[in-house]
This record gives C-alpha cells, structure tokens and sequence, in this order.
C-alpha cells in the first residue's frame, strides 16, 4: 500500500517551475539538500538566506511520531486550539515495549502495562486525523521508511533519528513536540539554515565493510558535535553502490556527529526499494522528476565550490569499525580493537550481543547475519555470548521468518525480541544489571553513552556492524577480528570465517499478515479524549506563565554540569518512558544523571535553603515552593542526544529559568526556546570556571532581550564579590516573542483564539 500518492504527485508537478525559479534568484547550481530546502519554504516565499546564520521558515509534507514523545506532544496539541492536524501525521508504539523474555511474551506484557497511554493515543489520533501504528506494528523510523519516505520530500519526526529517511532521498529531521505542534496546526515550521558537509564516497565496499563503518568512521572524523548545524550529503559513484536500507542505517546515524540531517541522492537503490515496498507508482513518478531529485552536475564536478565542508571516503580500503565505549565516536578499526582494549582495560570477554533496532534491522541486515550464523553452524561453533535480534518491523519479522532467517539465528542461541526499540533506548530488562558490574556488550545500535542500555554505569557498549555483531558474539571476545583470525570447534579443528554475503531485497518479495497500521476516523467528531485526574502516567498540560517583561533576580544555582550532559542525563529513558505523559511525574528524573562539578557526584547538589546535599528534583522542587528562581549550566554539547523535549519541560515546569553552557546540540537548544526557557552560551568559555556553589545570579538587562544583543549576567558571590560576563544568545525575534508569551504553544493558542 502506498500513502501519500496524491501529496507526491503534486510536490513532483510543482518541482520544474519551483527549482526554475529558485535557479534564477540564487544564480547558481544545487546541491540536492538545498534543492528540497528550497522547494519547501513557507508560503513558497523565495529569500536569500546565510548558510548557518539566518532563520528560513519551511512546509514539511508529514510528521511522524513514536509513542514516548507523541504523548506530550499531542497533549500541547490539544491546546493549539486546532480540530485536525494540517500535514499527515503519524503515531508509532514502539518506546514502550520492555525487552525481556520474548518478542510475543513482551509485546502482550506491554500492550496490558501500558493500556492507559496506548488507548490514549489511539483516541486521539483518531479524533484529529492521525494514522496510528499499533504495538508490534515496528519501529517507527523503519515503518516510515518502508511506508512514507519519498524522495525530494521534506519531514519532521520528534525523535532525533528521523534521519533514516534520508535513505530515500528525504530531508528528515528530528525536533521536539513543540515543533511537531507547529506543523500540525499549519504553522511555519522555523530552522537556521543549514551548512552543508559533502561526503564524496569512491570505490565500492568488500569483504567484512559495511554502510555501517562509513558511519562510524565519519563519527571519528567529525566527532559527536563536528555535524552540528550541518546537512550532510553523499555523492559520488559509491553512494550509488549502497543499498536504499544501506543509506538508512548512514543517515540515522548522523545523528551521532550532530548533523541536522543527512541524505543520499535518488538512484537505482532506491528505486528498487520503493519497487519491493509496494511504491511502483511513486517509483515511477520518481523517475520523471529524477533531474531535479539529485544535486546538480556542476556541484558533483566541483563540490568543493559548494560544500562548506567536503570529506571524501574510499569505499575499497574502508575497514569495519568497533566504535566506543561511552561515546559512538571513538572510531576503532577492528584490526586495532584488541591492542585498544588491553591498553585500556576494557573488559574483553563480551556478554551479550545485539543486532536490529531502528539503524539496523533492515532485510539486508539480518540476512548478512544469518550468513555469518550459517557459516558457524556449518562449522561446529556454538555463540559463546548471549545474542538478541529486534527487527525493525513487522514486515521484516514476517518476511525473514518465511525465509528461514530466524531459525538459522535461534541455532546459534539468539532471542528474537519484539519489532520495538528494546535495549536500544533502555527498555531492556536485563538481569544483573543491577550488581553495576564491570562488563563488555556489543551491538549494532546507534548510541552508547553510560546506562544507555541496561542502566549500569560500568557497562562498556561498542557500536559495530549486525554482521560483526554476530561474528564477536560466536567468538565471545571482542579482540577477536573475522578477518585474519581462527577459531577452534568442538572437534578441535581450526575454522575461519568467510565474508558475509548479504541479500539486498527478498527474493520472493516482502511479505505480512498484518502491518498493524490503523487509520483514523473519517470525523473526529464526538471524540473524546479521556485522561483520568488520578492518572500516574498522563496529565493535562497547563501554559507556562508569561515572561512579566522585568529583569531576573535572585536567581540561585542548581547545578553546574561536568563533562558530557546529554538528554540521557538530563531526563533518562529506560523505566522513566511510563512518564512521559506526566509533566509532574517525569520531572522526578530531572538532571539525576548529570554529574555536580562541585563534588563530581551525581543527583547530588546543594540546597542553598537548607545547606545540605540532596536529589536535583528534590532541591529544585524546594526552590519551586519557595519562589527561588534557578539556573543550570552546562559544558559542550550540551543536549547532545535524543529530540527529547522532555529535558526542557522539565526544568522549565520545576521553576529553572535559563540554562547556560558553553555550547548547545542544535535539538535541545531548540526545544529550551520552545519552552520559555533562556537558553544562553558563554561569550567567553573560561567564564564557566567563575561560577561558584553559593552565587547569586542577576539578569541585569534582559528587559532588553532582542536579537543580538548579549545578555548581561550579574555574579554575586558568597563573600559579595561581583562581576559581570556577557551571555550570547541565537534567539530571533520570533522566537523572543515565544519566550515573551512563556512558550511557543502559548503564542499559537493566542493566535488561533
């Protein structure tokens, strides 16, 4: 079944005159990312814009949603005073399903466990025309792969790894709920301008290489932060080599090095893929506009002259790589992986091996490891380490257990887990994890950061291929390399791994009893949304108050974060997901993982009521009661991570005002603007090192807030000593008038009264 046909038509109808006139205002050639970014402004309003500088308002075709965001997100949007959602619009249950004993066991334990929020959502999407995917159904960004991706089109998904429909040829990017409410309501949609990375991709890749060790090799190069602001877009004859789901997995990943978006151009891949997903017809349209759905000649030819930023990557001598632990950018190559983990003490025996997820759970994927599998089984080895397989969707599940890729996987030891996000995003009970004993876990997953997983800090995750994956998995040791290594069978005899060999599409075609998509309502009419007043996991939302127009005093300190403070730290995921429709409940888990640079501890600050150490949301809560404004700040990337709004609402809803740091990830600095929140960066990085434990903190001229200007922060210490430092911001005057009214939600609610 093909969504979206008539959209498509038309966005293709239009694109000749549009990039024609586009062609001649701009006076030069096109990169394929600016060719979509054109061709969806607002009110196809044609301006010239700096590249990382000026704020461009877009129209994104659709909107995409997973159940732990979509909760707060749809609760804002039932305040936007809107009866139906302007954009096609999509729910995906795929968060809340806990990985422990079985993919079947799983899903029915959560589909009883999480009735209230799955009914919730449910009911409102078909009150305001949204398509809803039920449990089981798939992860969202496979789903919408398989589903809505287009090439040339322009979406938005409130999860940081809506990239993956890049794969496709789609400018996909991750925001927050407030920014779904805007499209949804009909709004313009607000993004600084992006630069552009080019990734010229040569050769082709062979052996144990996979799409994969592109991605965390640019991970190496870039760093988590080096996309940061940046679209990046891959040409050149090894691009074309790439699978479509092979682009995926590359593009999903971006999101690791910070890249607003990443996207491949429209080829022979893709057009196959959309061909086996049951999108001949947009094939088809595809193809008549394929001139436009590609950069330019001229920006192939010469891509330096158009990129801000050009890497080139010899597919032939790439090697696979083992990324981690903690962080997806530290970029191993497998060869050098054992001399790594002696001199570092990482622990070498792995415990548990994981493949699929949302980055790598396509057809092509399970079937390179299958082929791996195979190779033991025929060999006399058994897995040394406990593995697990999530699918990306009920169709691959379906499609790969006709085909006898399952079985070949259950041989060796593996447990299929339900078609969700599992232990990718920490809904992984995993036992023993709470001994926080020191241990080695590989998977093919996107992110690593400590407790990701399983909650234990001392779990030391690496990010490699599903083939690799398999291979270390069988060999239980993570210094093992399939390339050049043996191993010894149960006869005793020494055995040696082939290269995998993959299967791009099914040869018998996908296949699926039930997707698990289920359409809304023709009217929404007479629909009622029920939230309970005693509900633990949902709670109407109430407007954050309005910003009085004064200068801020008295502010004082609640936490001054060390080091790496991602999303993860700043709200977790894992059992905290049951809140994410309680504004009030999840703000319990408020900054507990972000460590206190004051006593390098975490969820552990001072009350400067009471003088004594306690929990952030313990302490914040006391300033809350007690009228005490309060400030947080923070070091480099701040955010990093998942679109979740959640680490702004948070603070925003206890009483914080602002948080300061020395740089942002573009997502959460977002999200703080959304919120009413000022989220302001050092002029001078070293002034983090002046804020103290005991200050006071006045905003001396932010009755002057305008684009621009810098915000003057007072500094009162304990022994009275004053100094003043100069705050930047990257506010526009529509987003100042965001914090003005105490939100984004609260200025379209004004507007649509």
């Amino acid at each position: 079944m093909a969504f979206d046909v008539d959209l498509i038509r038309d966005c293709y109808r239009k694109l000749d005159s549009k990039l024609l006139e586009i062609k001649k205002f701009l006076n030069r050639p096109l990169s394929l990312a600016e060719k979509i970014l054109y061709a969806h402004l607002y009110e196809n309003k044609i301006i010239s814009c700096e590249r990382g500088v000026d704020y461009v308002n877009f129209s994104p075709d659709r909107v995409a949603m997973q159940d732990a965001t979509a909760q707060m997100a749809l609760l804002q949007f039932m305040n936007s005073g809107k009866s139906t959602s302007a954009v096609p619009t999509t729910v995906h249950c795929d968060h809340l399903i806990q990985a422990y004993k079985s993919g079947r066991k799983d899903l029915q334990e959560a589909i009883i466990t999480n009735k209230e929020v799955y009914d919730f959502l449910e009911s409102v999407s078909n009150k305001y025309g949204i398509g809803f995917w039920e449990p089981g159904g798939g992860i969202i960004h496979q789903v919408v792969l398989e589903n809505y991706a287009f090439p040339g089109g322009m979406m938005i998904g409130t999860d940081s790894h809506t990239p993956n429909a890049g794969g496709l040829g789609m400018i996909a990017i991750g925001v927050g709920g407030a920014d779904a409410v805007d499209v949804m309501a009909g709004m313009p949609w607000e993004l600084k301008m992006p630069k552009l990375i080019g990734v010229k991709l040569t050769g082709s890749l062979n052996g144990w290489a996979s799409p994969k060790d592109i991605i965390l090799k640019l991970a190496g190069i870039l760093t988590v932060k080096g996309g940061t602001g940046c679209i990046i877009e891959y040409f050149g004859e090894g691009a074309q080599s790439i699978s479509a789901t092979g682009k995926g997995t590359i593009c999903n990943m971006g999101a690791e090095i910070g890249a607003t978006t990443s996207l491949f151009a429209y080829d022979n891949s893709i057009e196959r893929y959309l061909k086996a997903t049951e999108r001949t017809e947009i094939a088809e349209l595809a193809n008549k506009v394929k001139q436009h759905l590609t950069p330019d000649i001229e920006v192939i030819e010469n891509p330096e002259k158009y990129f801000d930023q050009l890497i080139e990557i010899n597919l032939s001598d790439l090697d696979p790589y083992i990324n981690g632990p903690f962080t997806p950018d530290r970029a191993t190559p497998i060869s050098q992986m054992k001399n790594e983990a002696i001199k570092n003490n990482w622990p070498l025996k792995i415990e548990v091996g994981l493949i699929g997820s949302c980055t790598n759970s396509s057809y092509e994927d399970i079937s390179k490891a299958a082929s791996v599998a195979k190779q033991a089984i025929d060999m006399g080895l058994k897995a040394k380490s406990d593995f697990t397989v999530t699918p990306g969707s009920e169709q691959v599940r379906y499609t790969i257990e006709r085909d006898g890729f399952i079985d070949i996987l259950n041989k060796i030891g593996a447990n299929v887990f339900a078609n969700a996000c599992g232990p990718c995003i920490g809904q992984w009970k995993r036992e023993g994890a709470d001994k926080a004993e020191k241990n080695t876990i590989v998977h093919s997953f996107n992110r690593n950061f400590s407790k990701r997983a399983d909650g234990n800090p001392n779990t030391h995750a690496f990010v490699t291929s599903p083939e690799i994956v398999t291979a270390l998995v069988i060999a239980g040791d993570l210094g093992f390399n399939p390339i050049t290594d043996e191993l010894v069978n149960e006869k005793g005899e020494k055995v040696k791994f082939k290269p995998p060999v993959g299967i791009e599409l099914p040869l018998k075609g996908f296949d699926v009893k039930d997707k698990g998509y289920r359409a809304p309502a023709e009217s929404g009419e007479g629909i009622e949304v029920k939230v309970a007043p005693d509900s633990e996991r949902l709670q109407l939302l109430k407007a954050f108050k309005a910003w009085d127009g004064k200068n801020i005093f008295d502010a004082k300190l609640l936490i001054k974060a060390l080091g790496k403070c991602t999303t993860d730290h700043i709200s977790m995921a894992g059992p905290w997901l049951k809140f994410r429709g309680h504004l009030d409940n999840i703000s319990n888990n408020m900054l507990i993982g972000a460590i206190n640079a004051f006593n390098d501890k975490t969820n552990s600050v001072k009350n400067q009521i009471t003088g004594e150490y306690a929990p952030v949301p313990q302490v914040q809560r006391a300033y809350k009661e007690s009228n005490i404004l309060s400030i947080v700040v923070g070091d480099q990337n701040y955010g990093e991570g998942s679109s979740r709004e959640h680490a702004a609402m948070e603070p925003r809803h206890l009483g914080v005002i602002a948080v300061i740091v020395k740089s942002f990830a573009r997502i959460h600095e977002t999200n703080l603007k959304k919120q009413g929140l000022l989220g302001l960066t050092f002029t001078n990085e070293s002034d983090y090192d002046l804020i103290k434990e005991n200050d006071t903190f006045n905003f001396i001229n932010l009755k002057d807030f305008a684009p621009g200007n810098p915000i003057e922060l007072e500094i009162v210490h304990s022994d009275g000593e004053k100094e003043i430092i100069k705050l930047a911001h990257t506010y526009n005057q529509q987003q100042i008038e965001w914090y003005k009214a105490g939100s984004a939600l609260n200025l379209i609610k004004s507007q649509n009264i």
